[in-house]
Order: C-alpha cells, then structure tokens, then sequence
C-alpha cells in the first residue's frame, strides 16, 4: 500500500461543515490513489504468477508416516518439502526465472523446515522456525502486500528475529510459523485497498491454525498480523481457536470494532510513530456489490476496542527488527505476558 496524506482542515470551517467536507476529500484522495495504482507499470519480463512450478504431491509418501512420534512424522514431512522446493526450483531455472529458482534453492536448504510449499500461482509456502513438535507457545506470522518467493528472505528474516526474542522470554518452548498461505497484494494495485484476497485468504488461515491446534493442542497460538495481514485475521478471526491476535502496521480491518470479529480471541493493536499507514484514510467505500474500498476504523483507536501495545518509532517494515521496542512487546504476547511500555 502507498502513503496517503490525511486531508487538511481548515482551522476556520465550522465544526459542523468540516466533518463532511474532510470525507469527501478522503474518499478523493483514495479515489486517486487507486487511479495511481491502474496506472503503475508493470516491470520484469514474468510476473510471480507467471512463473511455473509443478504440482505438489498431495501428501507424504506412505512410507514416511510411519514413525511413531510427533518429531519423526515431522521430520519426513519437512524432508518431503525440500524435495518440492527442489523441483520447483528445476522447473523455474528451466523457465528462465533464475531469481525465483535461487530463492527456492536456498529454502530447500539444510535445516530448513517446511510444512507445506506449492510454487504455483505466485506461491504458498509455511515454514517452522523452532521445534513445532515440543512448542507450547506458538506465533504464525501473517504477511502484508509484497510478500513472496522471489524476496522470500526478508519474511523469513523476521520470523527468526522473532524466535531469538521468544527465547530470551521467560517461559516454555516456541515457534514461529512464517505463513505465506496466500497470494499477498503488490503495494502499487487496487488488490491491496479492498478485502478481495483477504477473503480468499482468510478459510485457509482458520483451517491452518486447526491443523496446528490438532499438533499441539495445548499450545498457545497467537496470530501476527502485519499490514493487509491484519485485514486477513481479522476476515479469520470469528471461530478460529487462536489464543490472541496482534494487529500491526494496520491500514484498517474491515470491522468498525473488536465485537464485530465475533472471536473469543484477545485482540492487540500497535502501531509505530514512524508508520506511514497511519496517514490512510480509516474509509470504506462501496464499490460493485459485496466489494468494497478501503478498510475503515483505525485498530489503535481506543474506540474499536482492541489492547494497545507500545510500537516503537520506527517504520512500517521494521515491526520485528531486532532489538526492537515492537519485537519485544510482540514476543511478551505470543508468551502470554503483558507487553512493556516502551
């Protein structure tokens, strides 16, 4: 998503004109920012759509489930994995999309897990940072606009921060699960100002965070959810089984409040000072039916009801830089604790 300036006001207007006039300017603004996002350009000669991959098995060969416990059912899984990884990796080299065949070279790396990875349409791919099979607090990271294979290492990068901050937290073993189980938005496109791929999304995370429940029943599971991510949880959130979700970097959800996800979850919101998001109109506007432009309420407001936590000032990728005031509060939630003030 691309920054948007909050419309000016003019300190003489009446108060009770400027309220309706600042509305209009907002829903121009935003009707201008999507004619931008018609406009921009394609560049590269393959989209990440465009680039081919062979159809994954549907599951692990018969011969690897056999193992009776929850480490060595895993450890087949993740070698099953890498196989696809490498195929993928063959058939996009063979197509000419190096870039995208040595990023899936270095993910079928050695000690790299994977629980699922399909390189068709753009790509899914869900990877386990720590021991999934003694965790008993769990995070499942949920990308934003701009997330795929090709720069697959920056999402990663986070996830491992992530994992190396749960470690110096008190408590039981974690993991974090990079979860790239959709097709993210580019920034510049009219996908990432409406709820499109969200709702196509959103069954596959509630089904996913099911799965997990299923491995690790006892386990607390928390949902991160950065940028368009949030807009995903949020379309997840009624009937997931997740512990808590943690709302970040957010241009809106969807839902004017926290009662309106309909979840049983304990909902966090944080945003930091030097987040150009906070510059979006909090608008929505209906477009064809059933679809809609933008997000509307801010999720750090007091009014939409979600637990606010201390984010820092740093910008809108640096959320898990490490070392980060974010990274900690975000690591004290995932362990069930209540995050620092700063």
């Amino acid at each position: 998503m691309a920054s948007l300036a909050r419309a000016p006001r003019t300190a003489r207007a009446p108060r009770t004109t400027r309220a309706p006039r600042a509305g209009r300017l907002r829903r121009a603004l935003l009707a201008a920012l999507v004619t931008a996002a018609v406009a921009v350009p394609v560049a590269g000669a393959a989209g990440p759509g465009e680039v081919p991959a062979p159809e994954p098995a549907a599951a692990v060969p018969s011969t690897a489930t056999g193992p009776p416990t929850p480490t060595a059912r895993l450890d087949a899984l993740y070698a099953h994995q890498r196989t696809a990884l490498r195929a993928a990796a063959r058939t996009a080299d063979a197509y000419g999309a190096h870039g995208r065949a040595a990023s899936l070279r270095t993910m079928a790396g050695p000690g790299r897990s994977f629980l699922a990875f399909d390189g068709r349409d753009g790509g899914r791919a869900v990877e386990v940072v720590g021991d999934l099979a003694r965790a008993e607090r769990i995070a499942v990271l949920v990308p934003g606009a701009d997330t795929g294979l090709d720069h697959y290492d920056r999402f990663r990068a986070g996830a491992v921060a992530l994992q190396d901050a749960l470690r110096r937290t008190p408590g039981p073993p974690a993991a974090v699960l990079a979860w790239l189980g959709y097709r993210p938005p580019a920034t510049a496109s009219t996908a990432s100002l409406t709820p499109g791929r969200a709702d196509q999304a959103s069954p596959r995370l509630r089904s996913f965070v099911e799965e997990i429940r299923r491995i690790r029943p006892a386990a607390r599971i928390t949902l991160l959810c950065h940028s368009y991510g949030s807009v995903v949880c949020a379309r997840a959130a009624a009937g997931t089984t997740a512990d808590a979700i943690v709302l970040y970097g957010s241009p809106g959800t969807g839902s004017d409040d926290v009662a309106a996800l309909r979840t049983r979850a304990a909902v966090w919101a944080g945003r930091s000072s030097g987040d150009w998001v906070a510059d979006v109109p909090h608008v929505r506007v209906p477009l064809l039916p059933g679809t809609e432009l933008g997000f509307g309420a801010d999720p750090v407001d007091p009014a939409f009801g979600a637990r606010r936590f201390a984010a820092g000032d740093g910008g809108h990728s640096d959320y898990l830089a490490p070392g980060s005031v974010p990274l900690r509060n975000l690591a004290r939630i995932v362990a069930g604790q209540e995050p620092a003030d700063a």
